[in-house]
């Protein structure tokens, strides 16, 4: 099922246009626009980028009871340049002004991740290292936003607290009692880990966080799908990465190791050279710039 199918997503919509026409409608389009009217529109990208989101506007449309024609746009994931026209359609004057602005909220988010996205994956070519987003996702636009992620090139992290465990430094510390001695080489982490395998079984992919190479080999041990590493330079992973790869031998097993924390795009080619799998930054969806995007319309005559 396309993203764009998702229940989820209609639902996004319609809250959306709620929001803007407030249980009354459009005034002004009440005051200016004869019924009848139509519109060729044009959105136009006002700078270079990714773009995604643009078959959100039929959508937007729809919700509306309206419909466009002649309807032609860039796939997701298109890189285009200023100036360039993304999207060109013909549709009801009132239904294309109504929903311009919900339409391109959506849209300049979107690509402005997209974008966000391509520029990483771009930094970190030729490496081992995939980029994934995180769940610092602005709330209601998750499943979005991590479709932009994928548009520009990047991998998703876990969904949601529902389809993969990470266990970090706030549930490793539920591990050792206040009161307790912990025996020599305990490690809380690698208890954790035990701890969900137990609970959850085999198949669930299990990610836990550590912040001290002396956890490594003891989580890997206790069934770590992927140990996330946090915080630490890259000459600390690329240690973690020779470590990992003696445990994975003797075990047999596969466990990936992923960076994290700090990582901006001037550095992260140092990160994705220590050999690390995986690279996750919450700045592919909290921090994006929106693509500027534009409409345009011009009046055409009734057919």
């Amino acid at each position: 099922m396309s993203i764009y199918d998702h229940p989820h997503v209609r639902a996004l919509i319609a809250s959306a246009l709620e929001e803007d026409l407030g249980g009354i409608g459009d005034v002004t389009c009440r005051a200016l626009v004869a019924r009848g009217a139509l519109l060729q529109a044009t959105i136009t990208a006002k700078t270079a980028g990714v773009v995604c989101g643009l078959p959100l506007l039929p959508l937007v449309a729809a919700a509306l009871g309206g419909s466009l024609s002649e309807l032609s746009y860039h796939a997701d994931g298109t890189t285009v340049a200023a100036g360039e026209a993304v999207l060109q359609c013909r549709g009801e004057a009132a239904t294309l002004l109504i929903a311009e602005r919900t339409a391109l909220n959506f849209c300049q988010r979107l690509s402005g991740t997209a974008t966000m996205t391509r520029r990483i994956v771009d930094a970190v070519a030729g490496t081992r290292a995939c980029v994934l987003d995180t769940r610092k996702t602005t709330p209601g636009l998750r499943l979005l936003e991590k479709h932009a992620v994928v548009a520009g090139g990047g991998h998703n992290h876990r969904l949601g607290l529902y389809d993969q465990v990470l266990i970090k430094e706030n549930h490793i510390a539920l591990m050792t009692p206040p009161a307790a001695s912990p025996p020599p080489g305990f490690s809380p982490a690698a208890e954790a880990v035990q701890r969900c395998r137990a609970e959850l079984g085999g198949s669930m992919v299990i990610e836990v966080e550590i912040e001290r190479l002396d956890d490594l080999e003891a989580v890997i041990g206790a069934g770590a799908d992927i140990v996330l590493l946090d915080n630490m330079p890259p000459a600390l992973l690329a240690q973690a990465v020779a470590r990992r790869d003696r445990a994975c031998a003797r075990s047999g097993r596969r466990v990936l190791l992923e960076a994290s924390g700090g990582i901006t795009l001037e550095t992260i080619r140092a990160y994705a050279e220590s050999g690390v799998d995986r690279i996750s930054t919450g700045a592919l969806t909290h921090s994006v710039q929106a693509l500027d995007l534009s409409l345009r319309c011009i009046q055409v005559a009734a057919r």
